[in-house]
This record gives C-alpha cells, sequence and structure tokens, in this order.
C-alpha cells in the first residue's frame, strides 16, 4: 500500500516538478502566480463551478416532482419511491465519493469534475428511457456515482483559488447553485410534466413513445453534456497555493485511486491488509465487521421484507467501514486528523442525524399533492421559484454571517450553522402540522432558506479542521457519513412509515404526514452532536499544524 506523498512548506520548495500525464504541477515560491487567487480568473472559475452545482442538484432532485407519476406508471410503493431517492444514488455517491475524493486530492480536478459531469448528465438522460423498476435504480446508481466526483473535487479546487478570508463567502456562493439547481429542478420538472402530460394524454402518440416524467429525465439531463466541455477549459490551480502550504504531485494518482476502490470490495481488500505490519488484527476485524453488518442487514431485510434495501445499505456500510480501516494503513496522519480530532467527529456524527431533513424534504411535493390534493404544476410554481430566491438568500446570509462571526469567535461558523439546523428543523414541524395550505407553504420556504442558510459554515469547517492534501477526501467521508445515514435512510423511512400505515387504512397523505413527522426526531438528536463540537472547535482549529506534525505529518 502506497505511502503518503508528504507535504512541504511554500518557503521550502524550491525544485519544480511534473507528473507525465498530469497537470498537477509544483511552482517554486517565485513563480506562483499569485493574481490568480481571489483574482478574476478565479471568479470566473467560481462562476462556471456554479453552473455544475445547479446541474449536479437539479439532476440528483428532479426524482421528487416525479414521485406520483413514477409510482403510478410503475406500480411501485412508497419504499421502492424512498429507495430510489435515497438509498439508490445515495449508496454509490457516497461509496465512490471516497476514492473519487482521493482521486481530486492526487489528480486533476478540472478533468475528474468534467467527466463526473458527463456521467451524471448521461445516466439522467438515460433514466428517461426506464420501463421498470430495476432500470430506473440502475440509472440513479450511475448519477451517484458521477456526481461523487464533483464536490469533493470542487471544494478543493475552490479553496485554492481563494484565500482564506473569503473562503465561506465563496462556498456560499458556490452553495447557491444547489438551491438554485433544487428550485429550478422543482420549476422546471413540474411545468415540462404538466404541460406534456396535458399536450400528450396518450404516451403512445407523444414524440418516441414518451411518458412525462421519462421526457423530464431527458430534458433536464441533456445540457450537462455540453457544459462537460465547457469545464474541460478551466485551469488547474497549484494545490494548496492558497494556503502556503504545497503538495508534491503524486506519481501514479490512478493507482491511488484504485487502491482505495480494492480497499472497500470483499476478499481485495483482506489481501490488500494481509500485506500490512499488523495484517491478522485488521483482517479479522474486518471480518467480523463483514459479518455483524451481514447478519443486522438479514434482520432488518426479515423484517422490513426490503432485501434490496437493507442489501445496498450494507454495501455501502462496509465499504465504508474497510475504508477507514485501508486509510490508517496507508495514510496515518490523515486518519488521525479525521478520527482524533473531536469538534470533526462531533460535526460528523451530528450532521449524519441532522441530514434527516433532507431526506423529509425529499417527500414535501408528494406530500403536498395527497394531502392538500394539488397539482404538481402549481406546487412546483410556488416552491420551484421560491425555493430558489430563498435558497440563494439562506446561503449568502449563511456565508457573510458566518465569516463575520468567525472573526470575532472561533466558533462563529458553527454557531450560524445551528441557528439554520435549529430554525430548519421547527419549520419542517410546522410544515408537517399545519392546518392551512398556506402556513405549509411559508413553512415549506422558511424551511428552504434555513436549511441552506447552514451548508456554507459546516462545509468551510470541515475543510478548516484538515490539511490542505486532505481536504477531498476528507470532504468525501464526511459526504459519505450523512449519506449513509439522512440521505439514504431518510426517505426510505418516511416511505416505509407511509406504507405500513396505508396498509392499516389511513389515508395515504395522513400516512405520509405521520412518517415525515417521525423523521424529525433525528434532527433533534443530531443538535447535542453540533452543542460539542462547539466546545471544542476553536482549540482543534487553532492547533491543526501542531495536530499534524504529533501525528507524524513533515511541514
Amino acid at each position: 500500500l502506497m505511502k503518503p506523498v508528504p507535504m512541504k512548506s511554500i518557503d521550502k520548495i524550491n525544485d519544480l516538478t511534473t507528473v507525465e500525464g498530469s497537470e498537477n504541477v509544483l511552482h517554486s515560491p517565485q513563480n506562483i502566480n499569485r493574481t490568480e487567487i481571489d483574482g478574476a480568473y478565479a471568479k470566473y472559475v467560481l462562476c462556471v463551478l456554479v453552473i455544475v452545482s445547479i446541474l449536479n442538484f437539479m439532476d440528483r432532485s428532479i426524482i421528487g416532482v416525479l414521485v406520483e407519476d413514477i409510482k403510478r406508471d410503475l406500480n411501485l410503493s412508497d419504499t421502492d419511491i424512498g429507495f430510489l431517492g435515497g438509498t439508490a444514488f445515495t449508496v454509490f455517491y457516497a461509496t465512490f465519493g471516497i476514492a473519487l475524493g482521493r482521486m481530486a486530492d492526487v489528480w486533476n480536478r478540472k478533468k475528474l469534475i468534467t467527466l463526473g459531469l458527463g456521467v451524471w448528465s448521461a445516466m439522467t438522460a438515460l433514466s428517461g428511457l426506464a420501463r421498470s423498476f430495476f432500470p430506473l435504480a440502475a440509472c440513479r446508481f450511475g448519477v451517484g456515482v458521477g456526481e461523487a466526483s464533483a464536490s469533493p473535487a470542487i471544494y478543493s479546487m475552490l479553496y485554492d483559488y481563494f484565500s482564506p478570508r473569503y473562503r465561506t463567502s465563496v462556498m456560499a456562493i458556490y452553495l447557491c447553485g444547489a438551491s438554485i439547481g433544487g428550485g429550478l429542478g422543482i420549476f422546471l420538472g413540474g411545468q415540462i410534466l404538466e404541460s406534456w402530460n396535458v399536450a400528450w394524454p396518450n404516451a403512445n402518440a407523444a414524440p418516441f413513445g414518451l411518458k412525462g416524467w421519462q421526457a423530464v429525465f431527458m430534458i433536464v439531463g441533456l445540457p450537462g453534456i455540453i457544459v462537460a466541455f465547457w469545464v474541460s477549459t478551466l485551469r488547474e490551480p497549484v494545490r494548496g497555493q492558497g494556503d502556503g502550504i504545497l503538495s508534491e504531485p503524486h506519481p501514479h494518482p490512478f493507482q491511488e485511486a484504485a487502491t482505495i476502490l480494492l480497499s472497500m470490495l470483499p476478499i481485495a481488500n483482506l489481501w490488500l491488509f494481509s500485506k500490512s505490519k499488523t495484517g491478522r488484527k485488521i483482517v479479522f476485524i474486518n471480518l467480523g465487521s463483514a459479518i455483524v453488518i451481514a447478519l443486522t442487514s438479514y434482520a432488518l431485510a426479515d423484517v422490513t421484507g426490503d432485501t434490496l434495501q437493507w442489501f445496498a445499505l450494507s454495501i455501502g456500510i462496509y465499504a465504508a467501514f474497510s475504508w477507514t480501516q485501508a486509510l490508517a494503513i496507508r495514510d496515518p496522519v490523515v486518519f488521525a486528523m479525521l478520527f482524533k480530532c473531536k469538534a470533526l467527529r462531533y460535526i460528523i456524527i451530528g450532521d449524519a442525524l441532522i441530514s434527516f431533513n433532507l431526506g423529509i424534504s425529499f417527500w414535501i411535493i408528494p406530500f403536498f399533492q395527497r394531502y392538500y390534493q394539488i397539482s404538481v404544476a402549481d406546487i412546483s410554481a410556488v416552491l420551484g421559484i421560491g425555493n430558489m430566491l430563498v435558497g440563494i438568500a439562506g446561503v449568502i446570509v449563511g456565508g457573510i454571517l458566518a465569516d463575520y462571526l468567525r472573526f470575532r469567535t472561533g466558533r462563529g461558523k458553527l454557531y450560524v450553522y445551528f441557528l439554520g439546523v435549529i430554525f430548519a428543523t421547527f419549520s419542517l414541524f410546522v410544515l408537517i402540522t399545519a392546518s392551512k395550505l398556506f402556513i405549509a407553504y411559508a413553512a415549506a420556504l422558511f424551511a428552504a432558506f434555513t436549511i441552506s442558510m447552514s451548508f456554507a459554515p459546516i462545509m468551510s469547517t470541515v475543510n478548516d479542521l484538515v490539511l490542505p492534501r486532505a481536504r477531498a477526501t476528507t470532504m468525501g467521508f464526511f459526504l459519505m457519513v450523512t449519506l449513509l445515514s439522512g440521505t439514504a435512510l431518510g426517505p426510505y423511512f418516511v416511505g416505509y412509515i407511509s406504507d405500513s400505515l396505508t396498509i392499516t387504512g389511513i389515508d395515504a397523505g395522513e400516512s405520509l404526514r405521520q412518517g415525515m413527522l417521525c423523521a424529525l426526531l433525528m434532527p433533534a438528536a443530531g443538535g447535542i452532536f453540533i452543542i460539542q463540537a462547539i466546545r471544542h472547535i476553536e482549540s482543534d482549529e487553532k492547533n491543526l499544524i501542531s495536530r499534524a506534525q504529533g501525528f507524524g505529518e513533515n511541514i
């Protein structure tokens, strides 16, 4: 297993090296273009990456608008929809996110984003050709793999184009793409779906025989392939230039990423682990964990009857555990920075529980359709445009407020994040329990604002707690844990409760409402861990370099 490439401070780099097949080039301090940091080209790159983010979240979230049509045409249950909207996408996103996150730390990030954008856009378009559950699930798997390449690479790239003073604001601007993409997906999806169904009530007479939801997938997916060519024209920044800590180019980036993937695959990972100094112990622990995960998965599948859900989720959990073992062998410094940082541990656990809010949000449009008997076009007009506006406002307010408070207290960013989480959870509670439509709409929009407000502070804080050479890897792990818990389980959890109550004769709208209400318990529990993170954030961030040196980093 490969040893990590050492990191050097900027004043100690005297040599200039280029790795064949990679644009990840080291520069001497004299040759670094410092005007590139915070400059006009950096802002141009930010604008392009915001567009990538828009497409990312539009393709990811579009299925939420199409739930009722997909459910009816393919004869699916809420549990099936929860799997498609959560687990099918999330397990592959989270699992490949680790390997591709590492790839972003050692290879050309621009190329990685380009390839990923092309893949997830193509798979979104291919979803429009699905005629049954399993082909649609396979396309969602592909969307997950493609989108896994984006976030870690983009965060790492932006950190190298902007100085620490502006990073949270930059993260906020970039994350506006999530709000625009999510809102645009709702608006366009609803309008296209309704217009298509009105124009061609008989799908056989429609162009290419497509039903409305199939046409939506194809229309929103294809533009991303064109944008991928645009992304390929961007310049790759010098890694670590924004911090004055440069990393040497990795000699074998593809081999490094392949090693990460192999470390998560059964049998192959055991062979890799056996090569380490404590091979027997690691193999024994890995096998023991595999047995526990398999037995737990079997028990849950037996109780719920959802074998595919728990089989897929168990794969993701096992892959995550195996990856942590491999990281401890390959790069003990990064492993220690991840798992021996109190603030980061509490943030990861807390955010994993808080992300159930996003799982609840997946069901908001079907909830309005069932509970209030409103058409998808009417809902998409209100929530699509509304979510875009309040989402952008929330992200910008959260980023600026976090930067403002950060220069007054080291806890500033987490204060903003915690505030956003509290208000978002309360807003979702009001939405679910409201007796009047306008109150439910207002609560949904305020929830979108406060959820968006928390994005930039938490993403920036996670990056602040690790070394530049490990940022993409850390983001990959952070997103994996968050997604495997709240985003994978959230939609399924709500759907399963909804189906269970519907079987007893309860109205479909009320069943869904009860499922969403039960899921709110998780974010409430997550807030407790964030409070603990706030207690430790100042010391852990202040001692970043000394902690890294203590773990063996050569700085």
